[in-house]
């Protein structure tokens, strides 16, 4: 029972990383069969994590087919706005609560984050792994779940808004001023620097759209 549990957790988590990553994008059919020889795991927890995938609104029926679910304009904004709120409220309880441990993480990773500039995959990565940091910073563990499942459905933008020239440097510049906010114990600027940066990366995901281009932060 227990190696069927954790097959089906790795089978879940591998899915959704290659969904996360663009290996897998909106509109794009997965196949148990396949799926199951890629990660080498039996179909079983292949099915499984499927249908709590679908379970979760990342999947969508195409008649028989399960594919990468998509999000449409008012979704995208529905979307934005909750995460802007949390996000804000993160930096907001990080600035009350974080250690001082956890503020040099913060400092480090905007220090070496820059090595990625000119690489957006690895710079998404990097901006992931951030957002993730100031959540857990922020010390309330029903926080930080209902984050992860507005993360989750962000797998579903096709590419990232840092491919776009400029935007890695001044995501960048934001983060920095998030992590100063945050080390200053300044709960307001914290929150209202996190929700700047969001909102910058909403309008960035609508001008890209209005283009024709698809984008993620």
């Amino acid at each position: 029972m227990g190696e069927t549990k954790t097959a089906q957790i790795d089978a879940y988590a591998l899915i959704l990383d290659a969904i996360d990553v663009g290996v897998y994008k909106p509109g794009d059919r997965l196949v148990e069969s396949e799926l199951a020889e890629r990660f080498g795991v039996s179909r079983t927890p292949v099915r499984e994590a499927l249908q709590r995938l679908e379970t979760q609104s990342l999947l969508a029926r195409d008649g028989r087919s399960l594919i990468v679910a998509s999000l449409n304009h008012n979704q995208l904004a529905e979307l934005y706005v909750v995460r802007c709120e949390l996000e804000g409220l993160a930096a907001r309880l990080a600035a009350r609560h974080a250690t001082a441990e956890e503020i040099r993480v913060l400092r480090a990773m905007v220090a070496e984050d820059q090595k990625y500039l000119g690489d957006h995959k690895a710079l998404a990565r990097a901006n992931r792994r951030f957002h993730k940091q100031v959540h857990l910073a922020s010390h309330n563990q029903f926080l930080v779940q209902q984050l992860d499942l507005v993360h989750r459905s962000m797998a579903l933008m096709a590419t990232t808004s840092l491919a776009i020239e400029g935007r890695g440097e001044t995501a960048l510049q934001e983060h920095d001023a998030i992590v100063s906010a945050i080390a200053a114990r300044d709960e307001d600027a914290a929150y209202e620097a996190l929700k700047a940066h969001i909102s910058t990366a909403f309008e960035t995901r609508l001008r890209l759209d209005a283009e024709g281009y698809g984008a993620e932060i």
